[in-house]
Parts: C-alpha cells; sequence; structure tokens
C-alpha cells in the first residue's frame, strides 16, 4: 500500500512539473503574441522605431522562412513545411517534458523552445508569415535579423539545452 500511495504521489508530482512547465510555455506564447500585435497595431511594414540610436530599433517585418530568413523566397510550400515541423517539434518537446520535467533546468530549456515554436506556429498558420519586430544593428553598417519573444525563448532555450548537457557531463565526470 505505501509503494502504491508513493508512485501516485510521485505521478501526481510528475504532472505538477508538466502543468508548470506548460503554463510557463503559456505565457511566452500569449506574451509573443500580444507583442506582435501591438507593433502590428502601431507600425506599418519595415517602418523603424530607434529605442537606442544606432543599437537598437522596433520594426514590423515578416518572414515566410525559417531562422535568418532561410527558405523565404521559396514559393510558398515552406510555409506548410516548417508548420509540419513546428507540429513534429512540438509534440516531441510535450513527450520530453512528460518524461523529464522534473529536470529543472532541462525543462526550463524545453519550456522556453516549445513556448516560442507554438508562438511562431500560430504565425504561419493564422498569416502564412511571421512576425518579427526587434532590430538589432550596430550603426546602419550591420545588422542583426530581426526576431520576436518567440524567437527570443527559442535561443535561450537552446544555450540552456546546451548548459545543461555541459553540466550533465561534468557530473558524470
Amino acid at each position: 500500500m505505501a509503494r502504491s500511495s508513493r508512485s501516485s504521489r510521485s505521478g501526481s508530482r510528475a504532472r505538477v512539473s508538466l502543468l508548470s512547465w506548460l503554463s510557463l510555455s503559456a505565457l511566452i506564447i500569449v506574451v509573443d503574441q500580444l507583442t506582435k500585435l501591438l507593433v502590428v497595431s502601431r507600425f506599418q511594414h519595415a517602418e523603424r522605431l530607434a529605442l537606442i540610436p544606432g543599437w537598437l530599433d522596433l520594426t514590423l517585418v515578416y518572414n515566410t522562412g525559417a531562422a535568418f530568413s532561410f527558405l523565404a523566397g521559396a514559393g510558398g510550400w515552406q510555409r506548410w513545411f516548417f508548420i509540419g515541423i513546428g507540429v513534429a517539434a512540438a509534440a516531441f518537446i510535450l513527450y520530453l517534458l512528460a518524461r523529464h520535467g522534473s529536470q529543472r533546468l532541462f525543462g526550463l530549456a524545453l519550456t522556453l523552445i516549445l513556448g516560442g515554436a507554438i508562438g511562431n506556429l500560430i504565425d504561419r498558420i493564422v498569416q502564412g508569415k511571421v512576425t518579427d519586430f526587434v532590430l538589432v544593428h550596430w550603426q546602419e553598417r550591420w545588422f542583426f535579423p530581426a526576431f520576436n519573444v518567440a524567437d527570443a525563448a527559442i535561443t535561450v532555450g537552446a544555450a540552456l539545452l546546451i548548459l545543461d548537457e555541459l553540466l550533465r557531463v561534468r557530473r558524470t565526470r
């Protein structure tokens, strides 16, 4: 009886952990979508507002491709390709979170990636392109591709995945 009770408690802990990760992921999706709506409602396409002159602007641009506009000019098929990848990635991340959600850093990394992936997936499904609005640059000589909250969450999540793996390797030595 004690064993059964213990396993149901750990099972409920895992569900609570998964629910916590999904709640954080939902928050990322909401913030991503709200910031995109705000920018779309206030800016014309390619309009820029300097936040830190010479370094950081708000702008409104759209990306039909993936990171760094990969396949942006592919003729339209890439929309469905990236939707398929996004759905598959979200399903796989949900599986990993359900199995390994008790690992804090790993869970956080996956949660950030999931929220970002779904945020951009919503854009692709609804409008066929992703809304980007943060433009980092140096003067007018060097530009990093415009990005959004979802992209930032994915990037931070990927960095945390690398950190988690480095820490895991270090612990096994």
